[in-house]
């Protein structure tokens, strides 16, 4: 692989740099798609479509970030195993993982197809916009093989040091996505059909890509058709680390589901803003998960090399770069907050209900990378179960509380945003005791996790 990087040796900081801004720039390309896309809707169609395909988007999230999690825990394996040089376990690793994802990919599909008409009732969606959300979920649901495909090959290339070439290969399928959902909406009239149907194209693109180019190269994580089976030992060590960690980035989408469906009661001109706004926020949220999955990714390498002292310095490295970005993108989307949610909208109403949100998810956003780099950086020793509880009950369990009490009371959006930085605060909290609970056996022991070395032998 021409992207690949020597996590092991010779200085760390353009390393981390080049690997999370790779990482980043495919974050926000696939953002800046879908804001197209939510652009294409506010324009073309109006706000009840924009509120449509918002309406559904953290029950997507939910899924998705959950089965990226697990993905997190093959990056973590065929990183380790990277590091130790065990040739023959990586390709068993790497047929593992994507047989596990085409798998995990077709059940779901089935899976959310039966419940996609109640689910969207649970969330209390409004009658009148029940018809466009089922339409755009169900489509959403036919691309799940495709998208869990995409975020395990995509985890391959990172265990590799590799950002950029699944980077290329989502730009090119998001130049797809684009002209496809523009092309529905303006020449086709589709409608919100049309963002799903191009979502899919694009997700089927974009994995073939990236398949195709694993088929191809000469190194251990080439694929091959024959080898595709599950080895239970490999797969039980991804499941040990990804899932715990999937269930972390799943109790973020959870926990919003439960606010989404608050937002939903206050009708379609929050639930629109949100949508907008989220578009813009989560821009900041990339490079904070960006430089947390360089901290777990050079860790991991680093610490199957028997390189501890090196894993700390990529730590701290991690979180200072990690830190400077995210105060100057938070800043500059508070800054320039209003004209840019007039990209999605020209409601005034909307526009002054993004706002609202925008400012209450950045100013806090340093909260959110307490919690992401923690996380990463025990991941990286294998230590996933213990952070993932923290977050469950920091994150989930707080926001379902005040939910549940102080909004009940007091039904406003702002208030209702308030729920973010609190419950960040609370988790973040949680994890620095965990942190300053696990160091010492991190300095002291060669595998922390007690786990981890035995079953990757």
């Amino acid at each position: 692989m021409k992207g690949s990087v020597d996590m092991t040796h010779g200085p760390i900081a353009g390393k981390t740099m080049k690997f999370a801004l790779f990482l980043a720039a495919t974050g926000m390309m696939q953002q800046l798609f879908n804001a197209i896309d939510a652009v294409i809707m506010g324009q073309f169609v109006g706000k009840e479509a924009m509120a449509a395909v918002g309406s559904s988007v953290p029950l997507v999230a939910f899924i998705i970030t959950f089965f990226i999690g697990i993905s997190l825990g093959a990056n973590v394996v065929i990183a380790r195993l990277t590091g130790a040089g065990k040739r023959e376990k990586i390709t068993a690793a790497v047929h593992t993982s994507l047989f596990f994802a085409l798998l995990a990919g077709l059940s779901m599909l089935v899976v959310g197809e039966i419940l996609a008409e109640p689910i969207l009732g649970l969330l209390m969606v409004p009658e009148e916009l029940m018809p466009l959300s089922l339409l755009y979920l169900r489509i959403i649901f036919l691309a799940l093989p495709g998208v869990l495909l995409y975020n395990f090959s995509s985890a391959i290339f990172r265990s590799q040091g590799d950002t950029r070439t699944p980077m290329v290969c989502l730009g090119i399928a998001g130049i797809l996505k684009v002209i496809v959902s523009f092309s529905l909406v303006v020449f086709f009239h589709f409608g919100v059909a049309a963002v799903a149907i191009s979502t899919a194209c694009a997700t089927l693109l974009s994995s073939g890509l990236l398949l195709c180019l694993l088929s191809h190269t000469k190194m251990a994580v080439r694929i091959s058709p024959g080898l595709m089976k599950i080895d239970g030992s490999l797969l039980a060590e991804i499941l040990r680390i990804g899932v715990p960690a999937g269930m972390q980035g799943a109790v973020f989408s959870l926990s919003n589901i439960v606010i989404q469906a608050e937002i939903n009661s206050l009708g379609s001109d929050v639930m629109a803003a949100s949508a907008a706004a989220f578009n813009l926020e989560i821009l900041a949220y990339i490079f904070v998960n960006a430089f947390g999955q360089a901290c777990t990714t050079f860790v991991g390498q680093n610490y199957g090399a028997g390189k501890r002292d090196r894993c700390f310095r990529v730590a701290r490295i991690t979180t200072f770069q990690n830190l400077a970005f995210t105060i100057l993108l938070g800043g500059l989307i508070i800054y320039f907050g209003r004209p840019l949610m007039h990209l999605f909208t020209t409601d005034e109403s909307v526009v002054s209900y993004g706002i609202i949100r925008i400012r209450y998810i950045l100013l806090a956003e340093p909260l959110n990378l307490m919690i992401e780099m923690i996380s990463g950086f025990l991941r990286g020793f294998g230590i996933s179960f213990a952070p993932a509880v923290i977050v469950v009950t920091g994150i989930c369990g707080s926001r379902v509380l005040y939910v549940a009490t102080v909004f009940t009371r007091i039904s406003t959006f702002p208030v209702l945003m308030a729920v973010y930085p609190l419950s960040w605060a609370i988790t973040a909290a949680g994890l620095l005791i965990l942190l300053w609970w696990e160091w010492k056996k991190i300095r002291g022991t060669a595998d922390p996790s007690g786990k981890a070395g035995r079953s990757l032998k």
